[in-house]
């Protein structure tokens, strides 16, 4: 077993940490909000004074934050990772942030000896419950190789897709074919309503064939419910969209489609609906169609 440092205990960090403890390991953590740290500690973690001071306790770091500014802040910042760390700590930042702030901060800790893994994940809350996080890898295969057991604790899953940097990339991938397949999903929906379909037995009629997908399997019955309750919420998905659009510029790479489902997921930000579920995304056609998506 090892002694884990954790740094980020929000909707995702604190279940993906709760089942470190789960399994044996000790960890300590860290986070701005106190009743998450307290909640970690009275089930067995340390406390952390900051994050210079986790890092001083452990030489596995895994940071599960927002968005590039606090991975940056909290490995690079003051009191941050830099500051606590010793030669050979290995850093897993499992956030999804813009490439090529992964690979900033990796080139930073590299100065000082200390190893990282960009690791962000896909599945959501449900999925940081359970404990079958897909999980997308960048970095040295001798550094994923050591540490694969710990992923795998959290995930069902954990490829090296690269050195660092790529496995946020993959992340950007698979964001945008995930709110692409919510866009898909709702304008079909939204017109088996309109045309009087009932839309679950629409539903029923073509998961098992090619427009079928996890996705769909995962978002229809919540909205079929009017269950917009955050498993990902729009603002979240709003942040890597946004990164993913960054990339593509930097790259000149055109994402028409992944503009405007950005587009469409600001649009209901501007109206209030940030915190639901990215599924909520139907909720822009169905104001537009003037009907519900809805069980009969």
């Amino acid at each position: 077993m090892r002694k884990i440092g954790f740094i980020g205990l929000g909707i995702m960090g604190k279940p993906m940490a709760r089942n470190l403890i789960k399994a044996g390991h000790q960890l300590v953590v860290y986070d701005i909000n106190k009743t998450a740290v307290s909640e970690l500690v009275s089930e067995g973690a340390e406390q952390g004074l900051s994050s210079s001071d986790v890092a001083s306790k452990t030489d596995l770091i895994i940071t599960m934050l927002p968005n590039s500014p606090e991975v940056k802040e909290v490995a690079l910042g003051k009191d941050g990772v830099i500051e606590g760390a010793g030669p050979g700590t290995i850093l897993i930042d499992m956030s999804s942030i813009a490439p090529l702030a992964a690979i900033e901060v990796h080139d930073k800790l590299k100065e000082k000896k200390i190893d990282m893994l960009d690791a962000p994940v896909s599945g959501g809350e449900p999925k940081a419950i359970e404990g079958t996080l897909a999980i997308m890898v960048g970095g040295d295969q001798s550094i994923f190789d050591s540490v694969k057991d710990i992923l795998l604790i959290m995930g069902s899953s954990a490829v090296l897709v690269g050195g660092i940097g790529s496995g946020n990339t993959t992340k950007l991938a698979n964001q945008i074919i995930v709110a692409l397949n919510i866009a898909a999903m709702s304008e079909a929906m939204v017109l088996a309503t309109r045309a009087k379909v009932d839309p679950e037995k629409v539903f029923e009629a073509i998961r098992g064939g090619l427009a079928g997908s996890t996705v769909l399997n995962a978002k229809m019955p919540m909205v079929l419910e009017g269950n917009f309750k955050p498993g990902f919420r729009i603002e979240l998905h709003i942040k890597d969209l946004m990164n993913a659009m960054e990339t593509a510029h930097e790259l000149d790479t055109p994402l028409l489609l992944t503009n405007l489902a950005l587009e469409i997921m600001k649009a209901l930000k501007v109206d209030g609906k940030q915190g639901d579920d990215h599924g909520g995304m139907i909720q822009f056609y169905e104001k537009l169609a003037g009907v519900k998506v809805r069980k009969p």
